[in-house]
């Protein structure tokens, strides 16, 4: 029993370090298809499949919740420019919402990519994913894969 509990409060914190690991936008990596993470989390032909059918079926609505918060992070800009705190705080509200949003749903797809892997391939996930943080891997600098690959490395 404790084994189970240890499991889920770690599926939990991996989880949480994928989600804090950067924006909705840098995490689009497609590790299912990278020949590293296939051959060293041993995945079958089936779960590549399915994994790449999960985040399809996800990245419409993970492309509009992210257009709708660059829109509120657009509008953010323009009305700090004029002050009016009210008008700022109620746009951070609009900003932190559609934020909020996006991640919900990046979260959402996570869990079902997280049912299709054993605990073993999960845990081996976790490991890989930190293993490229220490080593500063960028998978896809630049690239927004939820705004169809656009390069997004130039600021406003």
């Amino acid at each position: 029993m404790k084994s189970i509990a240890r499991v889920w409060r770690f599926t939990a914190l991996l989880i949480v370090v994928l989600l804090a690991a950067g924006p909705a936008s840098a995490q689009a990596f497609k590790w299912w298809q990278s020949d590293r993470y296939k051959r060293e989390l041993g995945l079958t032909g089936d779960q590549v499949k399915r994994l790449e059918e999960i985040f399809q079926a996800a990245l419409p609505t993970l492309r509009a919740h992210k257009k709708a918060l660059d829109d509120a992070e657009t509008e953010f800009d323009r009305i700090i420019e004029r002050g009016g705190d009210t008008a700022v705080m109620e746009q951070v509200d609009r900003v932190e919402a559609a934020r909020a949003q996006l991640n919900k749903t990046r979260t959402m797809m996570l869990l079902k990519m997280r049912r299709l892997l054993t605990t073993d391939q999960w845990v081996k996930l976790g490991a890989l994913h930190q293993q490229d943080e220490r080593d500063g891997r960028d998978h896809n600098p630049g690239k927004d894969h939820h705004d169809g690959g656009k390069d997004r490395s130039s600021t406003k």
